[in-house]
């Protein structure tokens, strides 16, 4: 063959590949995209989003997270910073729209240095030495918080719930909160605090106000009697909590019997009623008086509990018997056989009650409950749904509050001192770096420029003030959107998380620097290049 110029295909036809400028332009662009999605639902006066999805069902909100989750994204570096939001509310279970933010304006910074033929590598290095004098300065003008402190703990609550839907009833809301997160609190032998939040259950229920939501130490089961005659309340109770059907096996193998004589058959239901009887006994000989069976319960068995006056639940979920385990501390019993008294648990009243329209089974009065319910009540679906997530997210920085032992203050007085920091920083540092350092401090400006937007403020003003009174040692000075002014946010108690800054700076410096380093995007057609076969290997 002779050396002409045919093209020389490495990629499957339909190939879509973006390299250098063009490549870091379009990933800075659809992340800044999702960056200004979330950046007008920032703050006390943040407004709500709403989601329809391609079923048409309504989602209203201004959780960053929420946000993020039911919009459709399809853009792979958009995807990032998604996945920045999903790691900041796993972490800590707020500050995603400020970690969202922060990563969107780092790289509006990086695309400004770009364009000056400043090299990613430098940008992502600065980036990275100003992330370290960022946590540096968190932990210095963080202060510190006991799990004895209620006030405190409360405020922290609050501050989570004031730019939501709640925020009306928010001292209800944060009292319940606190409370809720002190009971199924643990401490080791070294006096630290560790909180697991699937400890605390939320049932949800519409048509009620808000208000009428209520916190169970113990657990309510959505569940009610299998027989209508067995009582509806059963104070001091003892329960079996039973991981086996109260039903006859049936034999492993295929048999075949044959019935010549009507009283073959009789002895057959006698002996069946005889097994399902047994059982009962057994559970009534151990004491209990309150059954919760992970199984099914055969109908001559609930007429067995009914008539001997045992509050029977059939089909209880794992998660909900667990629960009940730990709360009640009862075993949960796999082989009726076995059951005795010392495996029962405990609970001073076992009652079925109305729920709007529903029945549901409450069991409270636990001696030492380490679960808890919360009883979500709402005008609508969509508010009770709004009112979880603002209790989620109250309740996730009660409890890294109390883990951590460590607050820091909001109204973006955090992230002014930790830009003023870094900035004075970036003058002690050679080379290009400095500028990646710099843009870096003017980029976390973005919180107190979000906050000052969104309450309607001149954002350019508030932050020249802010800085004049940080410059001046008032590292507390941060924006109050309700008074227009900037004023000591430790005074005001607008105080919030250690963790939701470390992580949010942290996650947002990660972000931004995968996604500066990207120069060459390949994005492949879908589907086989190839209609009648496979695709071809390019390794």
């Amino acid at each position: 063959m002779g050396m002409g110029n045919a093209p020389v295909l490495i990629l499957r036809e339909g190939t879509k590949r973006d390299k250098g400028k063009d490549a870091q332009f379009n990933n800075i662009t659809a992340a800044r995209t999702i960056a200004d999605a979330v950046r007008s639902s920032l703050g006390p006066k943040g407004m709500d989003k709403m989601l329809v999805d391609s079923l048409g069902d309504v989602v209203i909100t201004n959780d960053g997270v929420t946000i993020l989750k039911e919009m459709d994204v399809q853009h792979p570096a958009a995807k990032m910073l998604v996945e920045v939001a999903k790691a900041q509310d796993q972490e800590v279970g707020d500050g995603t729209t400020t970690s969202v933010i922060i990563a969107g304006e780092l790289l509006k910074k990086a695309l400004d240095l770009i364009d000056s033929n400043v090299h990613p590598t430098t940008i992502t290095a600065g980036y990275r030495m100003a992330n370290d004098k960022a946590q540096k300065t968190l932990e210095s003008v963080s202060k510190k918080v006991s799990i004895g402190d209620d006030a405190l703990l409360r405020q922290i609550a609050e501050n989570a719930m004031i730019s939501k839907q709640v925020s009306a009833s928010k001292e209800f809301f944060a009292k319940m909160v606190v409370d809720a997160v002190k009971t199924i609190v643990e401490t080791d032998e070294k006096g630290k605090h560790s909180v697991n939040l699937k400890n605390i259950q939320t049932v949800k229920k519409a048509g009620a106000n808000m208000e009428q939501s209520e916190l169970i130490k113990g657990l309510v089961i959505d569940k009610e009697p299998v027989v209508p005659t067995m009582p509806k309340v059963v104070e001091n109770a003892k329960i079996a909590l039973v991981d086996a059907a109260f039903e006859v096996k049936k034999p492993e193998v295929d048999a075949k019997i044959q019935i010549t004589d009507p009283d073959m058959l009789a002895q057959f239901v006698a002996e069946e009623e005889k097994i399902l009887k047994g059982m009962v006994e057994k559970v009534k000989k151990a004491g209990a008086n309150v059954v919760f069976c992970q199984k099914g319960i055969d109908d001559l068995a609930q007429h067995f509990f009914a008539k001997e006056g045992i509050y029977a639940c059939r089909r209880v979920k794992k998660s909900d018997m667990e629960r009940l385990g730990r709360s009640t501390n009862a075993a949960i019993i796999s082989k009726i056989d076995d059951i005795a008294s010392e495996d029962l648990g405990k609970a001073k009243k076992v009652e079925l009650k109305y729920v709007g329209d529903e029945q549901m089974t409450f069991i409270t009065g636990c001696k030492d409950p380490k679960t808890v319910s919360i009883l979500v009540r709402g005008g609508t679906n969509h508010v009770a749904d709004e009112v979880e997530r603002s209790l989620v997210d109250a309740w996730s920085v009660v409890k890294v509050s109390i883990e951590d032992g460590m607050i820091v203050t909001g109204g973006g007085s955090t992230a002014m001192e930790v830009a003023m920091a870094v900035r004075d920083y970036a003058a002690s540092v050679g080379g290009r770096e400095q500028i990646a350092i710099e843009a870096f401090a003017s980029a976390m400006e973005i919180v107190p420029t979000a906050l000052a937007q969104n309450a309607g403020l001149d954002p350019i003003n508030m932050v020249i003030e802010m800085r004049k009174q940080h410059k001046a040692g008032k590292r507390y000075a941060g924006i109050n959107p309700f008074t227009g002014k900037v004023e000591d946010m430790m005074k005001l108690n607008v105080i919030e998380p250690y963790r939701i800054g470390k992580q949010a700076i942290n996650s947002a410096t990660d972000a931004a620097v995968m996604i500066l380093r990207i120069d060459d995007v390949i994005a492949s057609k879908n589907g086989p290049a190839n209609p009648d076969g496979p695709a071809p290997d390019m390794d």
